[in-house]
Formats: structure tokens, C-alpha cells, sequence
């Protein structure tokens, strides 16, 4: 075992940490986390703490499922890799294509494509979408719509599709062709708006004058998730995403569902598109795949799509795109488990029900506390957003939010600090006791302001 000196002296000094500033963790370094069971987490120091960020919304059935480790361990013994390129294929690979055309077939979706993740996932979203427009000859349809607090991973298509600056602003120039309409997001908006109903229809007038200035024969598809994640936990209005599947629909354009956080029952509905009772064209999906035990995704394409796609007779139809870990057969081993164990443990009805306990305590820590300014949630995907001011809604500074987080973390429950936002979405087999832990740390925590 590498003595704990070792890490501490070591923590961050070769590692670049993902969506943080190198020097930023070299002054304040991470938290070292050693040891992970059923929806805890220990820290270097044996400080256990209830993991409330579910990984990173990843770890949906915790971190002991017996059965995704036998099926792991079982299939490194079979077979460790085996590529999915022209010619070869695997058994798990064959199984799972099936398994996820049964889960998805409700919303549409008949084709499965293998990724390593969720940013794959959304890039491979796009290269399918214009390789489609130029199969049915219609070659000027490149341009992609999205939702402005939206998030898509971090490749360069996806992160061109990120509304969110913090995610494109030193990497750009972007891919080209990329525009972004305001988000149904009532505490922040550009019409001031916190009617959630009303500020749809004017999020759908700003999407209509746009496909209107744009050309909407140049509009490949519109790209959204059903319930933005990590840009702050953003609910629309249960009409948002319909009209915008109708938008969609009157100008022939496409609508790419990101469920990559949403999908697997987080919602409290087994994807955020049945949810809302839309059926997108496609659909991107990572994370609870494999309940985080093996990086894999995968996009899904409805028969539309493939059709198209398949009865093409020219070199347009080729499938130039590939990932050397595209249907891994460990991977798909895990997810086979896994979704065998999502479904038995009915986890999206436990989602339903916990999530909506936990919003009721949100919001009564809101009603208590000046700095939160607003409470947000659906299933087990839950923000609070801190403020210094209620009425200027100034968001709080990054000293108050650390001190709050410290707080809760002493108090035994891990949440997920992004900008002035508190991100909630544990494991979705947490009990009521677990959301009452939550709970009360965030109380603890901001009791000291």
C-alpha cells in the first residue's frame, strides 16, 4: 500500500484535474479519496462520507454491485478486448445492442452505436446527423441548435454545443455552425421571466426567429438534454421539450436528446425523453451504463436514421468512425448487469420518490436560509444555487461556497461544488434516511453563515 505521506506530498503535482485550474488545486489540494462501499466514500484521512454526487451521476446502483464486478472479473478471464471494426464483432457487444434496443424502442430507437463515453457519445451524435443530411442530398444542412446553459462533454463538437462559456471559452475557435438559444431557466434569464410556462413559449420564439435568420434548410438538428445537468440542474416546463419536438418537426430538423445524465430512471422515468413524451431522432447515453464500474456509451439512432443510412448504395454510407474501445466486451459485460439490476431494482421509481422527499427539504433549507436563492430538482438531480443577496440574486463568491462545502463534508455528506451551485444526485438506491442525511448536513452547513 503507497504510504499516505506519499499521496499527500504528491496530491495534484502531476495530475491536471478536469475541469479545475492546475494552480488553483496545487494551493488547495483535492480530497484524496481511498475507499468506496455501497453509496459512501472514505477520504485518506478514514472520513466517511455519503457520496451525494452519485460519482459523478454515474454510480447509480453504489459502489458494491456484486453483479457488475462478477461480470467484469468473469469476462477478463474470458475475453479482455476484442475490437468491433469492419469484420469482427463479440458476443456481449451482440447482447447488448439487444438489450438497449428493448430498454430504448419506447422512445424510438432501433440502432446502436458503441462509444467510450459521453462526449463520444454526443460528437458521434453529430458526425451521424450530417453524414444523414448528405445521404438524403441535402448537403447545406450542418448548423446545430442548443440550449445556452446546455452542456455536451468536452470533445471539440460537443464542446463547441456547450452554452456555458466556461466549457468553450479557452478552446475556441469552435466547430463552425454552432448557435444557441436562451434556456427555459426562470431564476436567470434574458426576459426576466419566472413564469415557467410563459418563459418556454419565449424560449420557443427565440428558437423560431433564429431557424428563421439561420435558413432552416441549413438546420441539421436541435440538441438538448430533457433536464440540463450540469449546467446548474435546469427544469423546463413539462410543454418545453413537446414544442420543441413540434419546432422540430415543422422545419424537418432533428432533435438529438442528450440523456447521457438523464438516462436509466435519474428523472424518476427511465430516460428524460419519456419523461416529457417526446421521441427524439437520437439519443446519446453514458454514465449509469454501467453504473460507472467501465468507461462506455453509446448513440442511438431511430429507424428513420438507419434506414437511411443503411439503404444507401454509395460511399455516403460508409461509417468512417470508430473508437478502438467501440462495443469492448468488458464493457458491455458491465452494462449487461447492469441494466439487469437498474431494472429489478426498479430504480426509477425509487428515483421518483426519493428525489421528490429531497426536494422537500431543499426547499424548506431555503425557506430558512437568505443564501440560497433558488432550489431545483427532478428525481435525484437536485441544485441549490447560492447567492449573497436574495433580491440582487448576485451569485455568492467562491470563499462562501467553499466554507459551506467544508461544512457539509465534516458533517458526512459529499456534494458537488460548481460555481455558486450545490449539485445533488446521489446513487439512486439511497433510502429516505439518506436523503434526510443530506438534508441535515446542508443544514449544518449553512447554519455557520
Amino acid at each position: 500500500m503507497i504510504h499516505e505521506n506519499f499521496l499527500r506530498e504528491n496530491n495534484a503535482r502531476h495530475f491536471w484535474h478536469p475541469m479545475a485550474h492546475p494552480s488553483e488545486m496545487l494551493e488547495n489540494p483535492p480530497m484524496i479519496i481511498t475507499k468506496a462501499e455501497n453509496t459512501e466514500v472514505q477520504n485518506v484521512d478514514g472520513h466517511t462520507m455519503l457520496d451525494a454526487v452519485g460519482g459523478l451521476w454515474n454510480v447509480n446502483l453504489g459502489y458494491s454491485c456484486e453483479p457488475i464486478k462478477k461480470a467484469i472479473n468473469d469476462q477478463l478471464n474470458t475475453m479482455p478486448y476484442c475490437n468491433t471494426f469492419r469484420g469482427i464483432t463479440n458476443d456481449k457487444a451482440i447482447e447488448l445492442s439487444y438489450k438497449l434496443k428493448e430498454w430504448f424502442y419506447a422512445d424510438g430507437m432501433e440502432k446502436v452505436f458503441f462509444t467510450q463515453g459521453g462526449s463520444d457519445s454526443i460528437d458521434t451524435a453529430m458526425r451521424l446527423v450530417r453524414q444523414f443530411w448528405k445521404v438524403k442530398g441535402m448537403n447545406d444542412r450542418v448548423k446545430f441548435i442548443a440550449l445556452s446553459k446546455g452542456y455536451h462533454g468536452t470533445h471539440y463538437g460537443g464542446a463547441s454545443l456547450c452554452g456555458d462559456p466556461r466549457f468553450r471559452r479557452n478552446y475556441e475557435p469552435g466547430v463552425p455552425g454552432i448557435f444557441h438559444i436562451p434556456a427555459p431557466y426562470t431564476y436567470r434569464n434574458p426576459f426576466n421571466e419566472e413564469n415557467p410556462e410563459i418563459l418556454s413559449e419565449k424560449c420557443i420564439q427565440s428558437l423560431e426567429a433564429l431557424i428563421s435568420s439561420q435558413g432552416s434548410d441549413t438546420i441539421a438538428a436541435f440538441v438538448m438534454e430533457p433536464i440540463v445537468g450540469s449546467g446548474g440542474v435546469i427544469v423546463p416546463h413539462e410543454s418545453f421539450m413537446r414544442k420543441i419536438r413540434q419546432i422540430c418537426d415543422k422545419y424537418g430538423i432533428l432533435l438529438i436528446a442528450d440523456e447521457v445524465i438523464c438516462a436509466f430512471g435519474r428523472t424518476g422515468e427511465w430516460t428524460g425523453s419519456r419523461l416529457w413524451g417526446v421521441k427524439p431522432d437520437i439519443m446519446t447515453i453514458a454514465k449509469a451504463l454501467t453504473g460507472g464500474y467501465f468507461p462506455m456509451g453509446a448513440t442511438l439512432i431511430s429507424g428513420e436514421i438507419s434506414d437511411a443510412i443503411e439503404k444507401n448504395n454509395d460511399s455516403l454510407g460508409m461509417l468512417g468512425h470508430g473508437y478502438t474501445n467501440s462495443g469492448n466486451p468488458v464493457g458491455a459485460a458491465a452494462a449487461l448487469a447492469a441494466l439487469e439490476e437498474t431494472n429489478k431494482l426498479n430504480l426509477a421509481t425509487n428515483a421518483k420518490s426519493r428525489g421528490a422527499e429531497l426536494l422537500l427539504g431543499l426547499n424548506k433549507l431555503k425557506t430558512k436560509y437568505r443564501v440560497i436563492g433558488d432550489v431545483r430538482g427532478k428525481g435525484l438531480m437536485a441544485a441549490i444555487e447560492i447567492v449573497e443577496d436574495q433580491e440582487t440574486k448576485k451569485p455568492a463568491n467562491k470563499d462562501l461556497v467553499s466554507k459551506i462545502y467544508k461544512t457539509v463534508c465534516e458533517e458526512g455528506v459529499l456534494v458537488r461544488a460548481s460555481g455558486n451551485n450545490f449539485i445533488i444526485s446521489p446513487s439512486l438506491i439511497i433510502t429516505k434516511e439518506h436523503v434526510n442525511k443530506i438534508v441535515s448536513a446542508l443544514d449544518k452547513g449553512f447554519s455557520i453563515i
